[in-house]
This record gives C-alpha cells, structure tokens and sequence, in this order.
C-alpha cells in the first residue's frame, strides 16, 4: 500500500509551508507530495495569505525534493489551455527528473472562477475529455513530426509537440464518482482512478464500473492502479485525535465515519478495508499543515505496518 500526503493550500499555506511539508513526506519514507488546484478558499477559514498556484508550486518542489512523486488531485482543466498545460507539465517533469502525476479533472467550484474571472462553462466534462487528447496527443507525438487537433473547443495546428517529459509516459489520474462518462473516460486515458472522500461501499461500486468499463475498452482492468484520498487524523491517544480533529475544524465521530480517523491500529484496519476492494494507493489529506508529528505518527506507526 503506498501512502501519499495530499495537501489543501487554498485554506491557507505559502511555499515555505508546503516546501516544510513535502520534505517532511521524502524524510519520513511516503511516497509522494500531492496538492489541490484551488484559488479560493472553501469554509470557515480566511485561507490567508492567499493562494498559490498548483504548477508553480511543484516546480519549485521539483527543485527542491529528490525522491517523492509530485502531482494534483486534480488540476482544474477550466484553469489552462491544453496546449498550455502539456508544456507547464513536461517541463516540470523534466525539472523533476521524472517524477510528475497529471490528476486531470472538470472542476467544480464555480466561486473560484467568479473570484478570478476564469470562465467556468457549462460542457466542462466535454472539455476535459478534449484536453486529455490534446495533452496525450502532444507528448505522444515523435519528436521532428507535428500535431494537430480539430475538436469542439481546441484547435491546434501543425504543433511542434515540444517540449517532451522526462518520462516515457507521465502517469495520468482520473477520478469522481460518476457512474458512466467518467469510468468511460478513465478506460481511455487514466493510468490510475481515484475515488475522492468516498465510503467503501461507494468505493467498490465505482471501482467495478471502471474495471468494466477498461475491459470493454479492450484493457486488462488491472492496468489501472486504483486508489482512494481520505482525511486523516491519527492520535496517540483519544485525547489527541479530540485535540487534531478540533485543530482542522471537524467531529471525531464524523471522521471515523467519512475518513480515516483515531488510534494507528484503526486506521490500519480501515485502510485494510479499501485495500481488500483493490485499492492499492491512500491519498492522506492533511489539514493542518504545521502539524508535522502528525506525518511523523502516521509514518511511524501506520505506513510501517502496510509494507
């Protein structure tokens, strides 16, 4: 089972934290940094100082880490233009030494759009499942020859398809709960489907539809890795998942029903739960970024027993 920490920055964090925690994820032996791709705040929380930008960041972690995987859940396809964003990509992929995730999804938070001004389109599925085949496309195009693409909202014309990433393939995350276009659209595209902040009940149910809908599409449904992203929050003690739930706003009870939430071993035994669905990868959102003896417990006492 890998284990990946999965950041929020909209609700408030600069650089230098995300920076603090991502080299707190290569220390403590998880296997990747990933963040959201949000301008604007969600709750009660003022998300002060502002915003950072989702590519900007990893091309600065690029820099900065050696070992971790770096990647979005999910970078928004109404925020950059296809074209735009296979480059911002491969480049930092190539500042990386190989080790970007492409999370791809339709966005949803029309607020954020209001707030900046970035149209936010009614056919945004129909726009995400082009800029998978504008970007695809661009990387897979051989190097010397050109790529063009004429569709409903992109066009593009004799392209030099450069740069290339680093990677051969660079992983490809799809995700979301729904039950036809987005399985479909997995098949076609997804290296790795993710199930966000879903119930195992829920989780099982959309993990079939896709291994159904890759084997209509002609592949093996094992050539997906399937994972889940969940809120975490571990304690020592029941006094300490009280204090850490309390710190990020949230119910103990409601988060052991919705997340992965109390003593080491229950979040063990819960995360066995997604792993007997196929479930081979967790996402572990955290909230409070300044809490790093919370990834140091959930390094030291849960990812140790999944290896």
């Amino acid at each position: 089972m890998d284990l990946r920490i999965f950041t929020e920055p909209q609700q408030g964090a600069d650089y230098d934290t995300l920076l603090t925690v991502a080299r707190a994820t290569e220390d403590l032996g998880f296997d990747a940094f990933f963040r959201s791709d949000h301008y604007l705040h969600m709750g009660s929380v003022t998300g002060l100082p502002g915003p950072t930008d989702a590519w900007i960041t990893l091309a600065g972690l690029a820099r900065e880490t050696r070992r971790i995987r770096l990647g979005t859940l999910m970078t928004a396809a109404t925020f950059r233009l296809p074209g735009v964003l296979a480059i911002q990509v491969a480049q930092v992929d190539r500042m990386s030494g190989g080790r970007v995730e492409l999370g791809l999804g339709a966005a949803w938070y029309e607020a954020e759009h209001t707030a900046y001004g970035i149209p936010f389109p009614k056919e945004r599925f129909g726009r995400l499942e082009e800029q998978l085949a504008v970007v695809t496309g661009l990387w897979g195009t051989e190097t010397g020859r050109t790529f063009s693409h004429e569709g409903k909202y992109y066009r593009l014309v004799d392209s030099p398809a450069l740069p290339k990433p680093a990677q051969p393939r660079v992983p490809i995350l799809i995700g979301g709960l729904g039950a036809t276009r987005t399985p479909r659209l997995a098949a076609r595209y997804a290296d790795e489907f993710n199930v966000p902040f879903a119930s195992p009940a829920d989780t099982e149910r959309q993990f079939d539809r896709v291994r159904a809908a890759a084997e209509e599409a002609g592949r093996s449904a094992d050539d997906l890795v399937y994972s889940n992203a969940l809120v975490v929050c571990v304690g020592k003690d029941d006094a300490e998942v009280v204090r850490r739930a309390a710190a990020i706003g949230r119910d103990v009870d409601e988060l052991k029903e919705n997340g992965l939430a109390g003593s080491p071993a229950e979040v063990v035994d819960k995360i066995g739960r997604y792993a007997d669905l196929g479930c081979s990868r967790v996402y572990l959102q955290i909230l409070d970024l300044h809490d790093l003896d919370h990834l140091e417990l959930i390094s030291s006492r849960v990812q140790t027993q999944l290896r």
